[in-house]
């Protein structure tokens, strides 16, 4: 829940109120968007958490359920948004949308334009980057997904920041009226070189437009018309990979009497092995570092441009 109210605008300043909307934190991956209500309660498997429990309690603070189990109450940032919001259409995660803010070069007071606004996991980044005197306008064209991000954008807080609207941007371009005042375009569109030309116009001399796309032939198709109008044409692809670190015990890897790694001998005789070791003392509790199973591979495409100054 963004605000740009100064006073409400950092989660560490806020307590949780009768109304607001938060993060219900069971672990890394298991979290819900509740919105708090007087005389309500959520149930899970620790429990039934009282709403009036929560009231007045800042965010971040760790609550029991009847039953002594816990929850945390977190502020719900774009960053936690994305990973709970409805799926309307494929989203775009936190290593995409962190680099194309950045590279987009989107700083408060900043006017962009995006299309299409699909689940509107980007949009409330954008968002909160432009505050508090920016604005995103965003379009899609389908109509019933655009009713459903302006109801998230709304019960987010995000109202006065996003205006939302129907058009297909593909076959009518961008309205005439965002010509020449707009710091940066993004684009998410299956065909999206057919919005390049109408992009150019609404951008400011030395505007960034951004382009994602799921298929290196659209990135082809699509620098091919970027080159009439814009210059400094780049396109990356961003890989994540996250770890996992806990303490566990590693299997013995240390050289036997022979010389040779005690990874190397049969199962069993391994086993007896490190038995025989933690017998000793020999074998203690260890971090244990691993790639981790969940991680995302590669999203998509993305391709910048800059409009080049006449």
């Amino acid at each position: 829940m963004l605000s740009t109210d100064s006073s409400k605008r950092n989660s560490f300043q806020r307590h949780v109120a009768d109304g607001d909307m938060v993060i219900v934190y069971e672990r890394h991956d298991n979290m819900k968007a509740v919105r708090v209500k007087e005389g309500s309660d959520f149930q899970n498997r620790y429990g039934v958490f009282k709403h009036s429990d929560w009231i007045g309690k800042p965010f971040g603070s760790k609550v029991f359920s009847s039953k002594g189990g816990f929850v945390y109450l977190l502020f719900p940032t774009p960053e936690l948004w994305t990973l709970v919001l409805n799926h309307r259409t494929q989203i775009l995660y936190l290593a995409d949308i962190s680099f194309v803010i950045s590279y987009l070069e989107i700083v408060p007071g900043c006017v962009v334009l995006e299309s299409g606004t699909g689940s509107g996991s980007l949009t409330t980044s954008l968002a909160r980057a432009v505050v508090p005197s920016g604005h995103v306008y965003t379009f899609d064209f389908h109509e019933q997904r655009a009713d459903l991000a302006r109801e998230d954008f709304d019960r987010n807080g995000l109202a006065s920041l996003i205006t939302v609207s129907v058009r297909d941007i593909q076959g009518e371009g961008f309205p005439l009226e965002f010509c020449g005042i707009v710091d940066s375009v993004f684009l998410d569109l299956p065909q999206p070189w057919l919005a390049v030309p109408s992009a150019a116009k609404m951008l400011k001399q030395d505007g960034v437009l951004c382009s994602f796309s799921p298929c290196i032939e659209q990135v082809q198709h699509s620098c091919e018309v970027l080159r009439q109008n814009f210059t400094d044409i780049r396109t990356f692809e961003v890989l994540l990979r996250t770890y996992e670190i806990k303490e566990g015990r590693m299997e013995a890897t240390t050289k036997n009497t022979k010389g040779s790694l005690l990874g190397s001998l049969p199962h069993k005789r391994r086993q007896y092995l490190s038995a025989e070791r933690s017998s000793e003392g020999d074998e203690k509790p260890t971090l244990i570092v691993r790639p981790c199973s969940e991680t995302r591979g590669h999203t998509g495409y993305l391709t910048f441009a800059r409009l080049t100054c006449i």
